[in-house]
C-alpha cells in the first residue's frame, strides 16, 4: 500500500487519491475477473481476447495505445554447434541465408491479425516510433513474407529437408507471448524447420536466457531513456569478449545473447554516441539499423499495445512505457 505524502514538494500533479493498494495478480483470467467484479479499479495488462468483454461491462473502459516495447526473436549465431538442434557439427543460424529464411517464413500480418487481434504494429527494428533514433525509412524495408523464398534459401544453405530447432519463450511476460511462439513454430514448420517449443514463466526463462542457454528465443525491449542508444548498446553491439583491436565500452552487448557482431555496426553506434548534431546522429543510427536488417541479426516482430482496464470514474494517463504514474490518477 502507498499513502500520500502531504509534504511532497510537487504541487502541480492533479491527483486527489490518498492511498493506492497494489495487488499483483499473475493469472490473466483472475486479473480480469477482479476488474469485472469490482475488486480492483484498474488492471493491466488486459489480454487482447478480453478487451471486448471489458468494454461491454458497464462502468469500465479500456485504455489502449501503442507501447514503446518491441517484441523480437533472437538466434544463437556464435556457437559452433547449437545447444538445441538436431544439426551436429555446425550451427545453421550462423548462416545468413538460414536467418533470412526464418525471417521470410514468418507471416507477421497473420500474427498481428489473429494472435494479437490487431493490437500490434509490425516492425523491422528493435525500436518503434517515439524513440529518438528510430528510422522510418529503414523500418519500411522489413523483408516480406515469402515461404517459397525461405525454402529455396534453406536448400541453398544445405538444408533442403530443413532441420530441428529448440525454441524458448516466456509464457507470462509479453502480450500473448506463448501464442506468438506457437504461431512462429507453425510457420517455420511449413518451410521445414521443426521447432521444439519450450514456454515457461519469465523468472526461470530470463535466467536461462541470461546464461545464454537458448538457441532461438523471444524477448522484448523498452528503452528506459527513450533513445535508440540504450537499446542497441545492450542488444546489438558486439559483446565485450568479441571486441578485437580496440577497447570495448563497459557493458556493451550484455543482452546480445545470440552473439551477432559487426564492427561496422559498432562504429556507427560509436559515431552516434559522440555526435551532437541531431540530424547526423540519426543518420548514424539509420546506418546501424541498415546493417542489422541486412544481416538478419534479429527477427523483430512488433510493438505491442498497452492494454489497461479502468473504472469510468478514474482519470488515468497511460504512459507509452506501460508505467502507471499515480501523480496523474484522479478519482471523479
Amino acid at each position: 500500500m502507498l499513502a500520500r505524502n502531504a509534504a511532497w514538494w510537487d504541487r502541480t500533479a492533479p491527483t486527489n487519491i490518498q492511498e493506492a493498494v497494489f495487488t499483483p495478480i499473475m493469472s490473466d483470467a483472475t486479473r480480469v475477473a477482479a476488474l469485472l467484479s469490482g475488486q480492483v479499479d484498474l488492471a493491466w495488462p488486459i489480454p487482447v481476447q478480453d478487451v471486448a468483454r471489458v468494454e461491454r461491462t458497464p462502468g469500465l473502459r479500456m485504455l489502449e495505445q501503442l507501447e514503446l516495447r518491441t517484441v523480437f526473436l533472437g538466434m544463437d549465431q556464435v556457437r559452433p554447434e547449437l545447444l538445441h538442434s538436431d544439426v551436429r557439427g555446425r550451427n545453421p543460424l550462423a548462416d545468413v541465408r538460414v536467418r533470412e529464411a526464418m525471417f521470410r517464413a514468418i507471416d507477421i500480418e497473420a500474427i498481428r491479425r489473429t494472435v494479437m487481434r490487431g493490437k500490434s504494429r509490425p516492425t523491422a527494428l528493435l525500436n518503434g516510433p517515439g524513440i529518438e533514433g528510430f528510422s522510418e525509412e529503414v523500418d519500411a524495408t522489413r523483408p516480406r513474407y515469402d515461404p517459397e523464398r525461405a525454402r529455396a534459401l534453406l536448400a541453398e544453405a544445405g538444408y533442403p529437408n530443413g532441420f530441428g530447432l529448440g525454441m524458448h519463450c516466456p509464457n507470462n511476460r509479453y502480450v500473448n507471448d506463448e501464442g506468438i511462439c506457437q504461431a512462429v513454430a507453425a510457420m517455420l514448420a511449413r518451410v521445414g524447420i521443426r521447432v521444439n517449443l519450450t514456454a515457461e514463466p519469465f523468472g526461470p526463462y530470463f535466467a536461462r536466457a541470461g546464461r545464454r542457454e537458448v538457441s532461438f528465443y523471444l524477448l522484448g525491449t523498452t528503452p528506459p531513456t527513450y533513445d535508440t542508444f540504450s537499446t542497441i548498446f545492450g542488444l546489438a553491439m558486439c559483446r565485450e569478449d568479441q571486441v578485437q583491436g580496440r577497447q570495448p565500452l563497459r557493458g556493451q552487448g550484455q543482452f546480445n545473447h545470440g552473439g551477432w557482431c559487426d564492427p561496422r555496426f559498432d562504429a556507427a553506434v560509436d559515431a552516434a554516441r559522440t555526435e551532437l548534431d541531431p540530424a547526423r546522429r540519426r543518420a548514424h543510427f539509420a546506418e546501424a539499423w541498415r546493417l542489422m536488417v541486412q544481416a538478419y541479426a534479429y527477427i523483430p516482430l512488433h510493438q505491442q499495445y498497452l492494454s489497461w482496464g479502468v473504472r469510468q470514474n478514474l482519470e488515468v494517463r497511460a504512459r507509452p512505457d506501460d508505467v502507471l504514474d499515480l501523480r496523474y490518477v484522479v478519482v471523479r
